[in-house]
């Protein structure tokens, strides 16, 4: 499922242009110096808090797999993706106008702050504040990470999708008219059907039907005990 969070985020970053395009262009601004290293450093901060989330997310998954619902969240999961997949501006909207808006504002305060002082450090952690910006496709991705059932594969599955942010975003740094407007909305048009064929390849792969790399037989996840329990197993068999 790897390919799909790439794929999400490159789609995506086309929708992220609209809040994320200011503070980026903002950000070039101040790039006097050491031209693209700080663009990437953005971008890696960026990157790092999605990764982050999507570790904390997969570590909820991970509870809920061990809770005997590891099929059922596959398809749950995927069943909400669909849901939101032509409404995914109203999850922006709603945690801007919800009791998380003072906390947004004094986000996007520090943000600006950040990028007032320029330079590596600031570009670095101007990045990982974006991460937190509202954004509907950062949202479904990350109920996506949440069917991945771990930790580490909720961490993986959203590095991934930071690092397909980032070939968009770094372009739209270089220069603010790389993407016409009619290119962008041609993309942004993609997104819900995008968003679609992924919620069903979730849905499908928790079916279970032991079809290999789309729909596996699901098994409870290991952790250390149950390894131990399998070998004391093996060693009294």
């Amino acid at each position: 499922m790897l390919w799909t969070a790439f794929l999400w985020g490159f789609l995506g970053s086309f929708h992220c242009i609209g809040m994320c395009g200011p503070i980026a262009l903002a950000l070039a601004g101040k790039d006097r110096n050491k031209y693209l290293l700080n663009k990437l450093l953005y971008n890696s901060g960026r990157t790092l808090t999605y990764s982050l989330l999507g570790g904390l997310v997969g570590l909820l998954g991970f509870s809920l797999a061990l809770a005997g619902i590891q099929q059922w969240l596959s398809i749950l999961m995927g069943a909400v993706i669909i849901g939101m997949a032509f409404f995914y501006r109203k999850s922006e909207k709603w945690v801007s106008g919800s009791w998380l808006a003072a906390g947004m504002i004094r986000l996007k305060s520090r943000l600006g702050s950040s990028i007032k002082r320029g330079g590596p450090k600031a570009f670095f952690i101007s990045g990982i504040l974006n991460g937190f910006l509202p954004c509907g496709m950062v949202y479904m991705a990350l109920l996506a990470s949440l069917a991945m059932q771990g930790p580490v594969s909720g961490m993986v599955y959203m590095l991934f999708f930071g690092l397909g942010t980032i070939p968009v975003m770094v372009l739209l740094m270089l220069s603010k008219n790389i993407f016409s407007f009619g290119f962008r909305l041609k993309m942004n048009r993609l997104l819900p059907y995008f968003a679609l064929f992924i919620g069903v390849l979730f849905v499908i792969r928790g079916m279970g039907w032991g079809i290999p790399f789309l729909s596996p037989a699901l098994g409870f996840p290991k952790t250390e005990v149950t390894e131990m329990l399998d070998g004391n197993i093996t060693h009294c068999d």
